[in-house]
């Protein structure tokens, strides 16, 4: 036997949920707060509206982050995670190498407040769902409904969402990592391959839930074709016929704006922040507006693009 239930939020028995106690249900989506070193860090700046870098640096201090934090603020650690959920949700098989990962290193305190003022916030979900074209395999800073529980867990908390179709929504929380949060699953995954050693090994569950024969071959679907609801913060000359040029590049692309908000520019200030949160649409069709978009005369920067999850049941 394999047991591994302390490699995925820690003291949180997701790995045992998914496997045995959802074994009714055909899975249809997960999203999870798996690393709680980003959570940490995404937690302080919105509420001490500080930098990153200065949020990173306190988590340093204490030691929620390594010296090298780069799988934990890449997504990487997190991809790691999601890849196990998904192989025992949907019956493919492990692959982490077509993971999508991006991370919160280049997040800043405006879009953590723009997207409190328009009722979300932003945490890093690994989000792994089952469509008609494949499946979906991503890790990436995302804007969430604040009246979500998922979106109120703080600090170094884990948290996962599955949705199944029988039972609907459930959520699992709790530490993400330590010593007896892990020792905790660890203890209990002895206590199972103790309980199993004399068991008919054709009778156990398996490790990855269903029979190595019965794996699919679902795709994984590339991240061109996802699709997803989106903020987009631009930073724009202010000038008459900005906002109509950037309309029209959405109408363009079949991209329906859900609602916008203008910030007024500073005393003195030539350029200002537009902020669009946009109805459902395929990746690929947001990539191209960005493009485009960044290619108008009046457009002063990078538009920052962060996608939008809803989790509705």
């Amino acid at each position: 036997m394999v047991a591994f239930e302390a490699a995925v939020a820690g003291g949180v028995p997701i790995i045992k949920a998914l496997r045995e106690g959802l074994t009714a249900n055909r899975i249809e989506w997960i999203a999870g707060i798996i690393n709680g070193t980003s959570n940490f860090i995404l937690s302080e700046m919105r509420d001490k509206g500080l930098s990153f870098d200065e949020v990173l640096k306190e988590a340093q201090k204490r030691g929620y982050a390594e010296a090298d934090p780069t799988f934990d603020i890449e997504g990487i650690d997190a991809a790691h995670k999601l890849t196990i959920m998904s192989a025992i949700s949907f019956g493919i098989p492990m692959q982490f190498s077509k993971a999508y990962t991006e991370g919160i290193s280049n997040l800043t305190r405006w879009d953590i407040r723009y997207a409190e003022e328009l009722g979300y916030r932003i945490k890093l979900l690994g989000i792994t769902r089952r469509t008609s074209k494949g499946i979906e395999l991503r890790v990436h800073p995302t804007l969430i409904p604040t009246r979500r529980l998922i979106a109120n867990v703080e600090g170094v908390m884990n948290a996962v969402l599955v949705k199944g179709d029988a039972v609907g929504q459930t959520l699992y929380y709790g530490a993400g990592a330590g010593a007896e949060p892990t020792a905790s699953a660890v203890v209990a995954d002895l206590v199972d391959v103790t309980r199993m050693h004399t068991a008919d090994p054709e009778n156990r569950v398996p490790h990855l839930a269903f029979q190595p024969d019965a794996l699919s071959d679902t795709p994984i679907l590339p991240m061109d074709e996802v699709e997803t609801a989106y903020y987009l913060r631009l930073r724009v000359l202010d000038r008459p016929g900005v906002l109509a040029d950037i309309t029209r590049i959405l109408a363009d692309l079949s991209i329906s704006i859900d609602a916008m908000v203008q910030k007024e520019p500073g005393e003195g200030e030539e350029q200002v922040d537009i902020i669009m949160l946009t109805h459902r649409t395929v990746e690929k069709h947001i990539n191209t507006a960005i493009s485009r978009i960044e290619r108008l005369p009046t457009n002063a920067g990078k538009v920052t693009r962060i996608r939008l999850e809803e989790l509705a049941a």
